[in-house]
């Protein structure tokens, strides 16, 4: 394979050649050996456990089989992602729906479908719910998603447990006491615990005891003045990954271990029963399983400045640089070997300022046509990619084994059109 960056013994210069670029590429090994831990490290060393993967991170009906067969659960936080989910025949009991603005017709889409769980978000989707599942004539289990009022450090655009956040109730244990009693006297609602998260990219465990003890408070207090015994609380997940000079990507356990131990010590301090402890871990699982493949074009140098060398994508297939300041890790495909004399800023093509992907990257001599691979790239790229400057979207390929196949074929500019229509005053010659 000569000089040529290799990704799970493939040459990342003959996939650019053969499906073309922008490329993203996904390595079913490394998903399958996420997963493994994940059972290995937690559902078989700790019981009434569950984990469920945070579909947001990277849905295809391809990821949905991949994450059924691995025994995991599938967390989902809108219509199209459950549609995809029973497109692709997973186990709906496995499903949990979030959101923080569930419509009307979604959440009536995932009684129909017969969700694992639905996480109440706000107050006023309780009577929302209700009213479907009495018309229906189906027991609703859900889970009540609680502020903690705890941060995480971490973007402030991707942090979700501080008290000031759009998702989950607040933690005002009048107006939970309301809830739940609501809950209580329904017939058609089964009110099986509690959710919190508390942001994403997160590199210390010891908030998750923080969030734990607030909980077991709560907990406690409900059982005492209402009988509400908790029977399952949702941890979420957040659980961080190296991206370009950030922290390691730590093993699951080192959130786990402290996540249970926390739960067995603060349960029983309030002399409690152990919930179910349920797990979404989303990035973690596929974003390190992910590269995405470029070919560079224009190479601007600015004596004295810096060096611009842009690719055939961007802001389209990557907004994250754009949108929170994410660093990424590039190589030079077919160059893997040579010397790093050179530094590029990689530019994307979009008419925006703002479309840089990596910031001085170090590189060695740089030619127009050299294929660029940006690392770890499997999280929130393919799920955020946006036809910005109707640039179409990329494919995706998934590696397995020896073999490579596209699970999602590239956009065509007849693609981009498809949904549009011309009213007849417009139609015709002028």
């Amino acid at each position: 394979m000569g000089t040529n960056y290799v990704f799970q013994e493939f040459d990342t210069v003959e996939l650019a050649k053969k499906y073309g670029t922008p490329l993203y590429v996904l390595s079913e090994d490394i998903l399958r050996d996420k997963c493994r831990e994940v059972r290995e490290t937690f559902l078989k060393v700790y019981p009434n456990t569950q984990a469920v993967y945070a579909s947001k991170a990277f849905l295809t009906k391809a990821m949905c089989k991949i994450i059924e067969r691995e025994g995991l659960g599938l967390d989902v936080v809108s219509g199209g992602e459950l549609f995809t989910a029973r497109e692709a025949a997973f186990p709906m009991e496995r499903v949990i729906f979030h959101g923080n603005n569930k419509s009307f017709e979604e959440l009536e889409m995932a009684i129909d479908f017969g969700v694992g769980r639905i996480v109440v978000d706000h107050q006023e989707e309780i009577p929302m719910i209700e009213s479907l599942a009495k018309e229906k004539g189906k027991v609703v289990h859900c889970l009540f998603r609680i502020t903690p009022s705890i941060e995480g450090k971490t973007h402030k655009y991707i942090m979700t447990g501080q008290k000031d956040s759009k998702f989950g109730i607040p933690l005002e244990i009048e107006t939970l006491k309301e809830l739940v009693e609501k809950v209580q006297k329904s017939s058609m609602l089964s009110l099986r615990g509690f959710h919190f998260h508390i942001g994403s990219q997160l590199f210390e465990n010891h908030i998750y005891e923080g969030a734990i003890e607030i909980i077991g408070k709560l907990a406690k207090e409900l059982k005492t003045n209402q009988g509400m015994v908790l029977e399952e609380l949702n941890v979420g997940g957040g659980f961080g990954i190296q991206y370009r000079g950030d922290e390691k990507t730590k093993p699951l356990s080192f959130f786990t271990e402290v996540i249970m131990h926390s739960v067995e010590r603060i349960f029983k301090e309030f002399t409690l029963p152990i919930p179910k402890i349920i797990i979404e871990p989303g990035r973690w699982i596929v974003g390190e399983a992910g590269i995405t493949l470029y070919t560079i074009g224009a190479i601007k140098e600015i004596p004295g400045v810096r060096t611009y060398a842009s690719v055939d994508g961007g802001f389209p297939d990557n907004p994250r640089p754009a949108l929170y300041g994410a660093k990424y890790d590039g190589i030079i495909a077919n160059k893997a070997e040579k010397e790093k004399t050179y530094r590029a800023t990689i530019a994307g093509k979009c008419c925006e300022s703002g479309d840089i992907l990596i910031w001085d990257l170090p590189v060695p001599k740089l030619t127009a046509g050299d294929i660029l691979a940006v690392k770890n790239t499997g999280a929130y790229n393919y799920s955020m990619a946006n036809n910005y400057n109707k640039i179409p979207k990329p494919a995706v390929v998934l590696i397995s084994g020896d073999q490579s196949n596209i699970i999602v074929k590239r956009e065509t500019y007849e693609d981009l059109l498809r949904g549009e229509a011309l009213p007849k005053h417009l139609q015709g010659k002028v």
